[in-house]
């Protein structure tokens, strides 16, 4: 989590093969904005292009995917599911937080496995 109180999360969307692959940028750009908006920071955006899905979704059988790292605020979160939901050009999202480092390699674990709980 970094200083300035924003989490750490991957966003994964998927965008309709109905949008050309050149219009998919404008897409990724205005979450972006949203996420600017919303007092967030997006700090890399990784196109993977176009797949074919593993299940229909809205009977699409392909679409474009993109992964992006961000830090946003908690509280924030909701806001942008519910901005990716409306918008008709994502068939499908996901956001994930992404765990903190608790220190190097040579870390102990932050949880022990459950064989040594009692």
């Amino acid at each position: 989590m970094s200083g300035d109180g924003l989490r750490d999360y991957e966003l994964v969307m998927i965008v309709s093969p109905e949008v050309a692959d050149e219009a998919v940028l404008a897409t990724v750009e205005r979450v972006q904005e949203f996420i600017a908006e919303q007092g967030g920071q997006v700090k890399e955006v990784t196109p993977w292009g176009r797949r074919k899905l593993a299940y229909p979704i809205d009977g699409f059988r392909e679409g474009s995917y993109v992964v992006a790292q961000l830090g946003l605020d908690p509280q924030r979160v909701r806001a942008l599911e519910d901005n990716l939901r409306l918008a008709e050009d994502v068939i499908r999202h996901l956001v994930v937080k992404l765990e903190e480092e608790v220190g190097g390699p040579d870390a102990p674990e932050a949880h022990p496995p459950l064989a040594e709980r009692s």
